[in-house]
């Protein structure tokens, strides 16, 4: 039989720089050029302004877990929830088809088998076919 090697960890993401990993470096990287575009077109109060919103809002994404999920998730889960209705009503009617009944030229009915009820012992017959599958067929000749 192979043996295979289960992955333990996997909820955990791999740090590059420190306790900081890939999500979190692309986070702030992507901050710090929105922060050094603002830098370079606006005056200094609106940057500073707009850094420190632009900063507060990477540190939230970057770190902040919900749940233990990332945050980004837990935004995309709220702005689906937002968008779909908040009410539901099943409409029994709404996926019916009209379909004309099926003709029967032959109307007579089948008659009726009843089967007589299994046997303790014959249970354990079929137990034991089962559990072997299928190798051993019981004592007697009968097919199972």
């Amino acid at each position: 039989m192979q043996q295979f090697t289960v992955p333990q960890f996997i909820d955990v993401e791999s740090k590059i720089i420190g306790p900081i990993t890939t999500r979190q470096f692309l986070i702030f990287l992507g901050a710090a050029t929105i922060i050094g575009i603002s830098y370079k077109i606006f005056d200094f109060a609106l940057f500073l302004t707009i850094g420190i919103l632009v900063f507060a809002i990477a540190g939230t994404f970057a770190f902040l877990k919900i749940n233990g999920r990332p945050f980004h998730f837990f935004v995309l889960n709220l702005i689906q929830t937002w968008r779909r209705p908040h009410l539901r009503v099943w409409n029994h009617l709404l996926g019916y088809i009209d379909r004309p009944e099926p003709v029967n030229i032959i109307k007579e009915e089948l008659p009726t088998v009843s089967k007589e009820p299994f046997k303790s012992s014959r249970l354990a017959d079929l137990a034991l076919v089962v559990d072997t599958k299928g190798r051993y067929r019981g004592d007697n000749s009968e097919e199972i």
